[in-house]
């Protein structure tokens, strides 16, 4: 074994070293690497604070990094970190990543790369990468590359580099819930509230953590229009939530019509255990009928942290479009909930699969239901009057054959349309 894994580490030096610039050599046993000379970007590096520099060449082609290999013992778990701060990088998150490769005693790679990206803010234009990840069947090594492309004119510092054995990662298991019903000839916001309330009580029964509500919970079946159901966030319906949230220790999602001064909204509320509330998004994607009903646009995509993971929201159109469900991703959405009053169910699949997260929709034209990084549908709830509710491990990851984990590879390799904080 420990030929074997002298050997594959031979190997790794051999064909992927590169020579310094006279009078220069990297912190550690950190080289530089690049695919060929022609994308190669200017190394640097301060051996006195082990800060590694990657600067672009001036082109676009540019994509180097700085490599070291690291040995493993397969099916055991490793904790990667390390602190970069990026300049002049017009699109971080395809052009500034840490990514793991895994090796076996032959030199050849074998499982899939891994890709860490937790990150947190270390204040002074430092950022932290970090991630628990668990080496292959068959790996002898780790390569580790901290990398710089695609940018004519960046430079990134990479430093305090962490790679050493953990702990498996402990479970996040969390009961999402979602509701199917329609009130009909209600006589306003307050009985509709108290008309859901009996499902929301159902969810947190099954030990729900989560519960969404569909679109317009204080309108629909009422009559009125919605200037006519309009209230303040927080307001009289945040409060009845509250209530009913506190009592049962559940987290709410709704679907609600906001008056903000002059202005009105079609907002989702998200209320915490505790009664409080966390927060609201304004859909963002208004059609035109709720348009010509004298509602305005919201401008963001919040992302909320919860007791068991990070959360975003949309609103019934919002599905329609790509580019709302791919904000939360990228902002770190591990559940997205979708009040919605109708939609067609091949864009809840999409959104699932295409952004690797878990869907929550509570609906009254189309389908009321919970679906899975895959795209398939784990719950649902058929009959109007019921609920669906499904128990998820947000640390479980899903890996692809021949593609690996698509969630950590999707923010490094989609289109350069946005930029993104991961």
């Amino acid at each position: 074994m420990m030929k074997s894994l002298l050997l594959s580490l031979l190997i790794l030096t051999f064909c992927y070293g590169e020579s310094l610039p006279a009078g220069s050599a990297p912190p550690e046993d950190w080289r530089p690497y690049a695919q060929r000379e022609a994308l190669k970007p200017e190394y640097d590096q301060d051996a006195e604070s082990g800060t590694l520099i990657l600067r672009s060449s001036g082109s676009f082609r540019c994509n180097g990094a700085w490599r070291r290999v690291y040995a493993v013992e397969e099916n055991q778990f490793y904790g990667f970190e390390v602190e970069y701060r990026a300049e002049r990088v017009a699109l971080i998150r395809r052009s500034v990543l840490a990514q793991v490769d895994w090796i076996g005693a032959d030199g050849l790679r074998v499982g899939y790369p891994d890709y860490p990206s937790n990150l947190v803010d270390r204040g002074s234009g430092w950022k932290k990468l970090s991630e628990v990840i668990r080496a292959p069947e068959g790996a002898t090594a780790a390569q580790v590359d901290l990398i710089l492309r695609w940018d004519s004119e960046g430079e990134v510092r990479w430093r305090n580099v962490r790679f050493q054995s953990a702990a498996a990662p402990a479970h996040r298991r969390v009961k999402l819930a979602t509701v199917n019903y329609r009130p009909q000839s209600s006589t306003g916001p307050r009985q509709n509230l108290e008309e859901f309330s009996r499902f929301v009580e159902l969810a947190a029964d099954e030990g729900a953590d989560i519960v969404c509500l569909p679109e317009g919970v204080t309108s629909v079946g009422t009559g009125k229009t919605y200037l006519e159901v309009a209230e303040p966030v927080p307001g009289p319906s945040t409060k009845l939530l509250g209530t009913l949230a506190k009592r049962r220790s559940v987290n709410i999602v709704a679907g609600l019509i906001e008056r903000d001064e002059k202005t009105c909204y079609n907002t989702a509320v998200l209320i915490g255990r505790d009664g409080r509330l966390v927060g609201k998004y304004r859909k963002v994607s208004l059609p035109r009928e709720e348009i010509e009903g004298g509602l305005t646009p919201g401008l963001e995509f919040p992302v909320f942290d919860l007791d068991f993971g990070r959360v975003g929201l949309l609103i019934c159109w919002d599905i329609q479009f790509p580019e709302g469900a791919r904000r939360l991703a990228d902002l770190g959405a591990e559940v997205i909930l979708l009040p919605i009053w109708g939609g067609k169910e091949p864009l809840y699949t999409a959104r699932s699969l295409e952004n690797q997260i878990y869907l929550v929709t509570s609906s009254y034209d189309s389908k009321t239901g919970i679906w899975g990084p895959r795209g398939e549908l784990l719950s649902e709830a058929i009959d109007e009057g019921s609920i669906a509710i499904a128990e998820v491990d947000l640390a479980e990851e899903t890996y692809w054959k021949w593609l690996g984990n698509l969630r950590w590879r999707i923010p490094r390799e989609s289109p350069p349309v946005s930029e993104s904080p991961r």
